[in-house]
């Protein structure tokens, strides 16, 4: 059956991967993202591509409405745009934080907020949250961005309460290391902060680790992501967090049942 689907982040990597698959499984899916040149293939593989800044109110609220007066509803919410921030908490401003508070968690919550009545007046729909491993783990120099993801986690897990009597399902979803602009992002600007200075060393380690991870082939492809969106999808009652990609199901294990202090060990000897 044919969804209306609303995916947002899809100029790259996991939204772009999951765009493509869903429309060639026949359904109609609206992709929102700042680089609007950027999802030419998708509009040209039948999507339909909106420019959108996830902090721009206006941006935020021109989506919804353009979806709803075509379409009348959004059957799935795939709220996948998001970025991370590295750097050590004492090099970090807190305008950078704020900034990525503003995308992974307060833009996410106000389109969520906008698009929850007309799912609530259909009394179904299903609202995917990208999170990440990073949401049940941690690296060094990551603070802000693991901050954000654990807080989507709590976040999606009152949500998904609340939404169960309107027939609502809310997932999050869980990557592992992924093939995307992820180590790319991430990776200059963390230098440009604490690659100096006395957290250098550790800097260049994490950089050094994460090159190695995203060019190195040591991560998955984003199909990997798009194969669960999909199943997702499909599901009339989808688990309430999936996992996959590299790394991630067993680094989940290792932080759940071997404790900090072993877990601690194990992330600094993969930045040595």
């Amino acid at each position: 059956m044919s969804k209306v689907i609303l995916i947002t982040g899809a100029s790259s990597g996991i939204g772009k991967a999951s765009a493509q698959q869903l429309i060639a499984e026949g359904h109609k899916v609206y992709t929102a993202a700042r680089r609007i040149d950027n999802m030419k293939d998708l509009k040209a593989a039948g999507g339909f591509p909106i420019q959108m800044d996830i902090t721009d109110e206006a941006d935020v609220q021109k989506v919804v409405d353009t979806i709803i007066s075509k379409e009348g509803k959004i059957d799935v919410l795939f709220n996948n745009a998001g970025y991370a921030i590295y750097g050590s908490v004492e090099e970090t401003s807190l305008d950078d934080a704020r900034q990525q508070f503003e995308v992974n968690i307060f833009g996410l919550a106000n389109l969520t907020q906008k698009v929850i009545p007309y799912m609530r007046a259909a009394k179904s729909g299903t609202i995917i949250n990208t999170s990440s491993m990073g949401g049940k783990m941690y690296t060094p120099l990551g603070a802000w961005y693991h901050a954000t993801k654990h807080a989507l986690e709590g976040w999606s897990d009152c949500l998904r309460l609340e939404l169960k009597q309107f027939n609502i399902n809310v997932v999050v979803l869980e990557p592992g290391a992924i093939a995307t602009e992820f180590g790319d992002v991430m990776t200059e600007p963390m230098l440009k902060r604490s690659g100096k200075g006395p957290y250098s060393k550790l800097a260049h380690a994490v950089a050094k680790t994460t090159k190695n991870a995203y060019e190195k082939g040591d991560s998955s492809p984003a199909s990997v992501i798009a194969d669960t969106v999909s199943k997702i999808v499909r599901s009339n009652k989808p688990k309430t967090r999936y996992v996959a990609g590299k790394y991630a199901k067993p680094m989940l294990f290792i932080r759940k049942y071997f404790g900090d202090r072993i877990f601690d060990r194990i992330i600094m000897s993969q930045v040595n």
